[in-house]
């Protein structure tokens, strides 16, 4: 059971994207952001990291007031250091300006279908961050690419929109809409044989004229942009997959936070994703690991008489150790799981982290020993 290397992954050259998933609550986006000032002041990498989740924890943490699609540099790192916000809308728009001409993308902002489904459509913030975090690393502006996912499980939907957007564009149904626009406008159920009349009717009753008007008007202006769409997919997909992406796995010593690590890693070894490892936040530390709890509790009830402030730190003490017995049985079930998956910890903190200085305290806790769970 090996140990993280923090360090020799920010540092490593070759590593040009690490992405940090895990459940809600953990500290996922202060350790993303703890890496990205790390890699930048420490190793002297350009560094860039992009949330995808809408919370603002990143901006204020990097003592920004606000973070939007465009990099924005940290004013108080020591290094190159940028941070963004994803903005699923305003990436869709520039998808479509970038490969369209300025007619048709008017068209298709106008229409209530690409209104709706660049803004709310499930499934859009997941593919638009494959757009943004390929379109970064085309650039190749950054030595290093730090994504904070949305928290739980649809951290890693990322991952299926390539397919869901090939299901998407192959539909019968899809096919049946794109029909009307390349035939001159015709009702989309005039193309259809007289066998399919009453299944189109109720479309049209459940669905509503407008509605299926709109979705035709919509997928033929973007009928010559779906190619594009899913080969950049695939093509993000194929660089998650490769040796210069790293992925780490941002779990509390809780039985939940640690079930949900457990699903990721094994989502990524299906996947064939490279899991660099184990990050455990918040990790409780015994001071005195020589006192067992129930010493701790006799010595107390022994002491209560004559010095209750002592009996008071004896029970805490004991309260203590019962609860990094827990964190270890926890942690340890997730080790021996995937017993080649390097471990890193943080100690739990006194205080929120909530600004650059707080942020460089993680990043060197991350890259110090770990501390002792088992």
């Amino acid at each position: 059971m090996s140990d993280l290397d923090v360090d020799a992954l920010l540092g490593n050259p070759d590593i040009r994207i690490v992405v940090c998933c895990g459940s809600g609550g953990v500290g996922k986006t202060t350790t993303a952001a703890a890496l990205g000032v790390r890699a930048a002041e420490v190793h002297g990498r350009r560094t860039v990291v992009l949330t995808i989740d809408p919370a603002r924890r990143l901006a204020q943490s990097l003592g920004l007031v606000e973070l939007d699609n465009t990099p924005r540099a940290v004013p108080e790192a020591a290094g190159e250091l940028h941070a963004m916000m994803l903005d699923m809308k305003r990436t869709f728009d520039d998808v479509v300006l970038a490969h369209t001409d300025a007619k048709r993308a008017e068209e298709i902002f106008a229409n209530p279908f690409y209104q709706a489904m660049s803004s709310t459509f499930a499934g859009t913030q997941e593919y638009m961050a494959m757009e943004k975090l390929g379109h970064l690393r085309a650039r190749d502006e950054w030595d290093l690419i730090i994504v904070d996912t949305p928290p739980s499980r649809s951290a890693l939907d990322f991952l299926d929109a390539p397919a869901r957007l090939s299901r998407f564009l192959d539909g019968r149904m899809l096919r049946l809409l794109i029909a009307p626009a390349r035939a001159g406008g015709r009702s989309v159920f005039s193309l259809v044989t007289a066998s399919f009349s009453l299944f189109a009717k109720l479309m049209e009753r459940v669905l509503g004229g407008q509605l299926i008007s709109d979705l035709s008007g919509f997928v033929g202006a973007l009928d010559n942009m779906f190619g594009g769409f899913r080969d950049r997919a695939e093509e993000t997909y194929r660089i998650l997959q490769a040796p210069e992406t790293a992925f780490l796995v941002v779990a509390a010593p809780e039985p939940d936070a640690v079930r949900e690590a457990d699903y990721f890693a094994g989502r990524l070894a299906e996947e064939r994703m490279p899991l660099a490892g184990l990050v455990v936040n918040r990790v409780h530390e015994v001071y005195a690991p020589d006192i067992p709890a129930g010493e701790a509790l006799a010595a107390a009830d022994a002491v209560e008489a004559d010095d209750p402030v002592a009996a008071g730190a004896l029970r805490v003490h004991a309260r203590l150790v019962a609860q990094v017995d827990r964190e270890q049985a926890v942690t340890l079930r997730f080790r021996e799981a995937h017993p080649s998956v390097p471990v890193a910890t943080v100690a739990a903190q006194p205080a929120d982290v909530h600004d650059i200085d707080g942020l460089r305290k993680i990043g060197t806790a991350l890259s110090a020993d770990p501390v002792n769970l088992y």
